[in-house]
């Protein structure tokens, strides 16, 4: 059984590859991230005419921050760069910007960019772009899980599905579970990104770098998601079990 051609899907990406691109043409490494900027553009232009209702895009992790304090400093530069010019774009193109991830260890201009962008776009309908900035899976799990204690009764769950459930609704909110996860840059892991939401996503690696990938790259990741069976632990046919996985029961 194929993907459902027609249904809305999610699609995240990791954005890997800016700096060797830039160091394979002997340029400084900031180049590589400003071209990637560009490749940002293509691709949200692009996703809404494939089927993708969401589009989550992983720009800085929290482990990032172990980069060169200048690098650090011109991928911010580039993110408020980026908010300040294409948030009008954006909102004519149907386009609702987040941000997910820590803000509070942002730089306080990148923050207030970040509302503005949110802001302005907020009446988006064709495609919600979300933008890992800060962004660990592992903190978010963890967050999660300390909101829900402070919340539940001071009782026991009757099951791991019930944790399952409330976890699930906490993490996943309106954009769904992720269908395909992309990395480009020819890394094959996961990197700390949205570990619980991709759970059972179908993950695609190519070789390209980021600043290289386009409409046509995203194209074969789709037409190769389409092509695979997801049977969600089940077996083929079983589309009971399978819907009531992805709303967060467990196996």
């Amino acid at each position: 059984m194929q993907s459902n051609l027609h249904k809305q899907l999610h699609v995240a990406v990791i954005m890997d590859g800016n700096g060797r691109w830039a160091v394979h043409r002997r340029l400084p490494r900031s180049a590589g991230h400003r071209a990637g900027v560009a490749a940002v553009r293509r691709v949200v232009e692009h996703a809404p005419d494939r089927g993708i209702s969401t589009l989550t895009l992983y720009a800085f992790s929290s482990d990032n921050w172990r980069r060169p304090a200048t690098e650090v400093e011109t991928i911010f530069w580039l993110l408020r760069a980026y908010l300040r010019m294409e948030a009008g774009r954006l909102r004519d193109n149907g386009v609702r910007l987040s941000v997910i991830g820590r803000r509070d260890r942002l730089p306080k201009l990148l923050q207030r960019e970040i509302t503005t962008a949110e802001r302005v776009t907020v009446m988006g309908r064709r495609l919600h772009l979300r933008v890992a900035v800060d962004y660990s899976s592992r903190d978010a799990i963890a967050r999660a899980v300390g909101v829900l204690a402070s919340k539940l009764p001071p009782v026991p769950l009757k099951s791991s599905d019930q944790l399952g459930r409330l976890l699930s609704h906490a993490l996943v909110s309106e954009a769904g579970e992720v269908d395909l996860l992309i990395r480009t840059g020819g890394e094959m892991r996961l990197s700390d990104f949205l570990l619980w939401e991709s759970a059972y996503a179908e993950l695609f690696f190519t070789d390209t770098m980021w600043p290289d990938f386009g409409a046509a790259d995203l194209d074969a990741a789709l037409c190769d998601f389409h092509c695979r069976e997801r049977r969600f632990g089940g077996v083929p046919g079983a589309e009971s079990r399978s819907m009531a996985v992805r709303e967060g029961g467990v196996q």
